[in-house]
């Protein structure tokens, strides 16, 4: 109920400030979006045409520009640095924190690029440095350099005066990273512990030294997973050597959440996520060209297989009517099936060691329901056509189907991901064809051999 509440809020806003542009209300639009954070407005830009996208850029507040284009997807933040000059572009990235500014620099034109380095001092310039020199999808590309950390031999009254006088603190924060005078990680002080125990103890007496640390190379769909599993806030990021490179915060991890549930949804259709909704036809359309050609293709070889038994089809009008149940019947069970895997791969649910178990289990399935759906599909053709042996090639056609479906659904994804393909993205293709072309040759064939003939 909060999510659809959400989505209707969304959704009005949308629509008063679509009629706010319309109307050419400047004041209205910039009231509209007076009070909404960077995200916010970037979730409304993404929505909007071309046009309208720029007229409310160009009355966004200056101080939430950064933050917008950290937002956006990459076709969004280039429209939108399209239409900034390079002096506006250099101000909105002022203030980002290190890792945002990693995000988006190679977006920024060389001369801003430049600009945005030379305003920097040295040690920050190498901390982004190290930070872009990691995989994007890494703990490293996603970690912020910029650390807080302590000694374990000073009190918490020496911290507490450190944080004071340094002022400025991260928005979202739960722990002090302890650290020797190398560098290299030590434990982690809690800030409820600083500010409820003794301050004359020290760190070391009450840090944690078996606090979740995040390795620099680690995955970011792993980092997510840790999260989760641990109900972290924040968690440093350490090198082979325990040196403390950087730290993690919850608001990253929702980052990679987000994008991990958008890529699930998207690859399905062949679609990027980094996709403008709002992107040239043309250009959207040749995009969308790789993966209807690979199911015009597909699709081609299940017409072939149907070619095949013409003779069946032109005596036989009943499988004419009948086969689009079995071919429907076997890509439903194959796509729950896949479904799954590709779920459990993404969690780190599906491994070598299980995967065998996994299979054993969907094809009992399969086979369970094929019998149960086979004896229903089975009265009801012979009960339209009053034909017994019309009914049993049908049972047995869905009983093969369903199995067939169930088993591709669970060995795809294993293969394409031994191949370094996506599941989520090529796998609903691969079924299809495999649960089309064993159906047509389950239903049509035995119905050519066993039917004809009478």
């Amino acid at each position: 109920m909060a999510e659809q509440h959400l989505e209707e809020k969304t959704a009005r806003h949308l629509d008063r400030l679509s009629a706010a542009l319309d109307s050419g209300k400047r004041s209205q639009v910039s009231h509209l979006i007076k009070n909404l954070s960077g995200a916010e407005i970037g979730d409304l830009l993404e929505s909007l045409p071309l046009t309208k996208r720029l007229a409310v850029w160009e009355l966004t507040d200056p101080e939430l520009d950064g933050d917008v284009l950290v937002e956006v997807n990459d076709e969004v933040r280039a429209s939108l640095i399209r239409g900034t000059s390079a002096e506006d572009l250099v101000a909105a990235v002022d203030d980002l924190d290190l890792d945002d500014l990693a995000d988006i620099l190679d977006d920024l034109p060389d001369a801003v690029t430049l600009e945005v380095l030379r305003s920097l001092d040295r040690q920050d310039r190498e901390r982004l440095a190290q930070v872009m020199s990691y995989p994007e999808d890494s703990a490293g590309g996603l970690m912020d350099p910029d650390v807080l950390t302590i000694r374990p031999d000073v009190t918490l009254d020496v911290v507490l005066r450190y944080l004071r006088a340094r002022g400025e603190l991260p928005d979202v924060f739960d722990l002090l990273f302890v650290v020797d005078r190398r560098g290299r990680y030590l434990g982690s002080l809690k800030l409820s512990n600083l500010l409820t125990q003794d301050i004359n103890l020290t760190v070391g007496e009450l840090m944690d030294t078996s606090a979740v640390t995040i390795p620099v190379d680690m995955h970011e769909n792993q980092v997510a997973m840790e999260f989760e599993h641990h109900d972290l806030v924040t968690a440093p990021v350490i090198d082979a050597d325990r040196h403390l490179l950087g730290w993690i915060s919850i608001d990253d991890v929702v980052d990679v959440i987000r994008e991990q549930a958008e890529h699930s949804i998207l690859s399905r259709a062949g679609l990027d996520e980094e996709e403008d909704m709002f992107a040239p036809i043309v250009q959207s359309a040749r995009r969308r060209w790789v993966w209807l050609g690979v199911n015009l293709i597909t699709a081609i070889m299940a017409a072939l297989v149907l070619y095949a038994f013409e003779p069946t089809l032109d005596q036989l009008v009943a499988t004419a009517v009948l086969f689009p149940i079995v071919m429907s019947m076997g890509g439903i069970a194959g796509t729950q099936t896949l479904t799954l895997m590709v779920r459990g791969m993404a969690t780190g649910q599906v491994s070598a060691s299980n995967t065998p178990a996994l299979l054993r289990k969907e094809v009992a399935v399969g086979l369970l329901n094929g019998v149960v759906f086979s004896i229903v599909i089975a009265v009801i053709a012979m009960l339209w056509y009053n034909d017994l042996a019309l009914g049993l090639v049908m049972a047995a056609a869905i009983l093969l189907n369903l199995v067939a479906g169930a088993l591709a659904g669970a060995l795809v994804p294993v293969v394409l991901k031994r191949m370094s393909i996506d599941p989520a993205l090529a796998g609903g293709v691969v079924l299809t064809t495999v649960t089309d072309v064993i159906g047509i040759l389950a239903f049509i064939g035995l119905a050519t051999f066993l039917l004809l003939g009478r």
